[in-house]
């Protein structure tokens, strides 16, 4: 990072605007900045950090606005800078507060952020290009390309004294707060979390495997049941060990048992079927006998039953032909019924019709009823010409409801135009108001859409954070594992050349030719050679040792750029994403798109609102004519409804006088009508009474007569003899069915088997049936038991086959607990075989310190002229708290190493001076090997003696000989000698101002 210009205005203590040319003022490597205390050295430094992550150092936000000046300048920035080989012109302005451009009062002035890059175009001419314009796309540029965070760039870039004193005297928890933020271990203290979440993952794994495992043999200790034993312990939740192997051996043994049990009870079974038949048989023959005796004796019993009923037989035989003659005379017998039954009828119809008639007729004869009939019939023609005219009543009557309808239609309408109009204004004012809220919501939804695509960004930076993070423990491992590679081949490489240097006489020997001198002593006899030993390792075993140990250094560095890259990459995906966990994002953004989905429903509106705004018009045009309408049409519906009432009130009077009593003149003449049709009805039954006695005197004479030469003495005793053709066919069945059945038995007797059955003694059926039930049941209890000692065997195999199954799945989760619960346990630190007390964290940040304080004493080296060298201690703290992290320095003078916090004040600036360089070179090493050109460094030296001021002077001038720039923040006035090129920053009431000094201008 080169800084080349910086413009401020409006910003902080500074009122007006101010130009800083850091070419001009870093020609020589070193400038100072110096002024009174308060009158913002800092802030040119909290300017060039807001320009470049748009936030001041900490938390400042409330003093970018400067106090002093003008209500109309704003705030901005815009630095110009080179990172990583781009020139870039970032230009900011942060929400502030600004006049109005037209009328009273303030309005807010949006945050800006600009980006444009200085190019070279084809004609060679320079120009600044826009890049961005966006906050979150300019940051996430501008951070990548500086490769750290805020928090490390105000670390290592403004090195503030005070800070990295309280570094050199803090204990080892205040150095690990410090040294986490700036490499962002946090990533490590996630992998001691994850170990232990995964720790207790498998564990809980692990004893639902064993749970599985223990109900499983709960199951097969219950279908096994009591009756069913072996020598091997059953499986415990006391003792885990017994959950795998013993249980597998267990669950077998049982098995086996089950499995002869049921050969057992499969014979006892096969013996039980083999009665049960046997017993079947004689129950078989002894029913087949009963049922032979029953057959003879039910027989006997039945044909003495059917003699007896012989007399009823004879009765039965005398009807039938009784009713055979009787049919003889049928026709004459039915015609005289059917004579009486339509005499009675005639009666009854002659009667009825009577009933019906008025008191003055019913005495009347025939010829008297017809004369009364039409006259009653001329009466109700009279009244039937008037009905047209009650037609003409309830049309006046519908007409004059119509009108009246009309009437209130028209009032209804008048009405309610003017309850419309009267509230028109209540309801415009209404829909304006919503107007006004939807419009509201719609600028409130582009807010809530510009806050979701920054929050979408931030979440896909933190999925790869999240995925870098979790990879990083893999590649630590595998450069774990590369390192102990590396040290075996080293080790094996060392040893076979010792060994072979040992040897080497022996090498030397076997190459020795008598006559030859030996390379050696360059004797040409050669006595007593040595002789090599067994294993004596050769060049070329040395050789391969030396490969092998080179490819391991070569992995091992692989491993170790892959560990690097990842880090970066997480860093890089940290920057954009923060350390916000990305559940939080993606809560966030549910709530925001809650919010935005919100603020759209309630923007709708805002179409509906003027669409109803139009419909109002349209409404308040159409009652106002609608008024109007009502008002005429109502004056003219009031005449017709006079006009009508009259005309109906004449006819009523005449149609009442009609009507009698009846409700209408047509029911007047409706009732005449009808009792015309009932005179008429009388009429007509008389004469039909008088024809009906005639014919039955006639039919019953002929009836009388054919009775007679049937045989029969009177008419009754032939009606009584006549039967039906069901009732004389039920009659000849019943004959037809007693000689069959007569027949039947005599034959089932004559059967000479039945009757050698019945000459045996009685059939003992029930003595065969208890025995053939006591087989059945015998068979069914064999039967039962192989069938449950069957099911038994198959339950216990595939809860066997289950257990096994379980044990299968515990075995690993047992073995994976273990490995999980030890890595837990080392990386916080509470392993037993750990050799110290640390965490993963602690012991990534203790290698980290141990390169600041390395590249510490380079500097030390020179400032203190040799005497203090700072190291690292990983020895247990007080109290047995965790270790990794302890600093103490050694005075060359005395040989013994001492506590930091002894140091002098002078000797405390240097050290930490020296402690702040070294953290910047490996913080800058850590984001990328960015190179930073430019360096600030806060104050500190007043409180050096001159010697030692000139000393780290000249190690602050060995900076700028590596192309570094060196802003020195301080009022010492040694350093205003020492110092060329200066920058003066005066504070006054109306702001602070800068100005550029040189020596030559001075």
């Amino acid at each position: 990072m080169r800084l080349h210009t910086l413009h401020l205005q409006a910003f902080g203590p500074f009122a007006g605007t101010h130009t800083i040319d850091f070419e001009a003022l870093s020609a020589d490597g070193l400038f100072l900045l110096h002024g009174d205390t308060g009158a913002g050295k800092s802030t040119i430094f909290a300017a060039i950090c807001f320009a470049l992550y748009g936030k001041p150092p900490g938390d400042r936000d409330l003093l970018l606005r400067s106090h002093h000046a003008p209500a109309d300048l704003l705030t901005e920035i815009t630095l110009e800078v080179t990172l990583a080989g781009r020139r870039l012109r970032i230009h900011r302005i942060p929400a502030q507060m600004r006049p109005k451009r037209s009328g009273e009062g303030e309005t807010l002035q949006k945050a800006e952020t600009r980006l444009s890059e200085w190019t070279i175009d084809t004609d060679g001419q320079g120009r600044w290009k826009p890049a961005s314009k966006s906050h979150q796309e300019a940051g996430t540029e501008i951070t990548n390309l500086l490769g750290m965070s805020r928090d490390q760039f105000c670390q290592v870039v403004l090195l503030p004294q005070n800070e990295f004193t309280k570094f050199l005297h803090a204990d080892a928890s205040g150095r690990r707060e410090l040294l986490g933020k700036l490499f962002r271990t946090h990533r490590f203290s996630f992998i001691e979390r994850w170990l232990n979440d995964h720790s207790r993952t498998t564990e809980k794994n692990r004893d639902a495997a064993r749970a599985d495992v223990l109900r499983l043999a709960e199951r097969i200790h219950q279908a096994a049941g009591s009756d069913l034993s072996t020598d091997q312990a059953a499986p415990t939740s006391e003792d885990p060990r017994t959950l795998t192997r013993p249980a597998r051996a267990w669950a077998q043994d049982l098995l086996h048992t089950s499995h002869i049990h049921h050969e057992q009870t499969l014979q006892a079974a096969a013996t039980a079927k083999d009665n049960l038949a046997k017993q079947q048989t004689l129950e078989a023959a002894a029913r087949e006998l009963r049922q032979q005796q029953a057959s003879y004796a039910d027989a006997l019993q039945q044909l003495e039953l059917l003699q007896q009923q012989k007399p009823h037989q004879d009765t039965l035989v005398q009807r039938r032909d009784q009713a055979r003659r009787a049919q003889q005379a049928a026709p004459q017998l039915h015609a005289a019924d059917t004579a009486a039954d339509d005499h009675a009828h005639a009666q009854r119809a002659e009667r009825s019709a009577r009933t019906h008639l008025l008191p003055e007729h019913t005495d009347l004869d025939a010829g008297q009823l017809e004369n009364a009939e039409q006259n009653t019939r001329a009466e109700a023609a009279v009244l039937t010409a008037l009905i047209p005219e009650e037609d003409t009543v309830r049309q006046l009557t519908a007409q004059l409801k119509r009108v009246d309808a009309e009437r209130q239609d028209f009032a209804t309408q008048q009405r309610t135009s003017q309850d419309w109009i009267e509230a028109e204004p209540d309801r415009r004012r209404t829909l304006e108001a919503r107007r006004e809220t939807a419009r509201q919501a719609e600028e409130e939804s582009r807010r809530h859409h510009d806050a979701l695509e920054r929050l979408k960004a931030r979440i896909e930076a933190a999925k790869r954070r999240d995925t870098h993070l979790a990879k990083l423990a893999e590649a630590e491992q595998h450069l774990a594992d590369a390192q102990q590679a590396v040290t075996l081949a080293g080790q094996t490489y060392l040893d076979i050349r010792r060994r072979r240097t040992e040897g080497m006489a022996a090498e030397l020997a076997a190459t020795l030719i008598d006559g030859n001198p030996c390379p050696v002593c360059g004797s040409c006899t050669h006595p007593a050679p040595a002789a090599a030993q067994d294993g004596q390792p050769t060049r070329q075993d040395e050789q391969d040792a030396e490969a092998t140990h080179e490819q391991a250094n070569t992995a091992r560095d692989d491993a170790r750029t892959v560990l690097n890259d990842l880090r970066e990459q997480a860093a890089a995906a940290t920057g954009e994403a923060g350390d916000t966990p990305l559940i939080d994002l993606q809560t966030q953004r549910t709530a925001l798109d809650a919010a935005l989905a919100d603020a759209l429903g309630r923007a709708v509106d805002q179409g509906a609102v003027q669409e109803e705004l139009l419909a109002l018009d349209a409404e308040h045009t159409i009652h106002t004519q609608q008024l109007s309408t009502a008002t005429a049409g109502l004056s003219a519906r009031n005449a017709d409804y006079d006009t009508l009432t009259r005309q109906l009130t004449e006819l009523s009077a005449k149609l009442t006088k009609a009507r009698g009593t009846h409700p209408t003149v047509a029911d007047r003449a409706d009732e005449l009508t009808r009792t015309a049709d009932r005179l008429k009805e009388a009429a007509e039954a008389s004469r039909t009474l008088a024809a009906a006695a005639q014919a039955l005197t006639h039919r019953t004479e002929q009836a009388a007569l054919a009775a007679k030469n049937q045989g029969f003495d009177t008419l009754a005793l032939a009606q009584q003899a006549l039967l039906g053709d069901e009732d004389l066919r039920a009659i000849e069945d019943e004959i037809t069915q007693w000689r069959q059945d007569c027949a039947v038995h005599t034959t089932v007797l004559q059967d000479t088997t039945l009757q050698q059955a019945a000459t045996q003694p009685p059939a003992d059926l029930d003595t065969a049936t208890a025995a053939r039930d006591a087989a059945d049941d015998q068979h069914a209890l064999a039967a039962a038991a192989a069938s449950a000692a069957h099911t038994r065997t198959q339950d216990l195999a595939a809860l066997a086959a289950d257990l096994e199954t379980a044990i299968q799945r515990l075995e690993p989760l047992e073995q994976a607990h273990t490995t999980a619960r030890h890595l837990a346990e080392l990386v916080t630190g509470n392993s037993p075989s750990a050799r110290v007390r640390m965490q993963l964290e602690a012991y990534v940040l203790a290698a980290r310190l141990e390169e600041v304080v390395t590249a510490a004493n380079t500097r030390l080296n020179i400032m203190s002229e040799g005497r203090y060298t700072l190291s690292h201690s990983d020895h247990q703290a007080a109290h047995g708290a965790r270790s990794g992290l302890g600093l103490q320095i050694t005075d060359s003078w005395t040989g013994r190493p001492r506590k930091t916090d002894t140091l002098s004040g002078g000797e405390s600036f240097f050290a930490s001076l020296s402690l702040a360089l070294g953290l910047a070179d490996v913080v800058t090493h850590e984001a990328g090997g960015n190179p930073l050109d430019t360096l600030f460094i806060d104050e500190g030296f007043g409180t050096l003696d001159e010697d030692t001021l000139h000393k780290v002077l000249d190690v602050l001038d060995s900076l700028r000989t590596h192309d570094r720039t060196v802003g020195v923040i301080s009022h010492i006035p040694e350093l205003r000698r020492r110092v060329p090129n200066r920058l003066h920053v005066r504070k006054n009431p109306t702001g602070s101002t800068l100005t550029h000094l040189t020596e030559a201008a001075e």
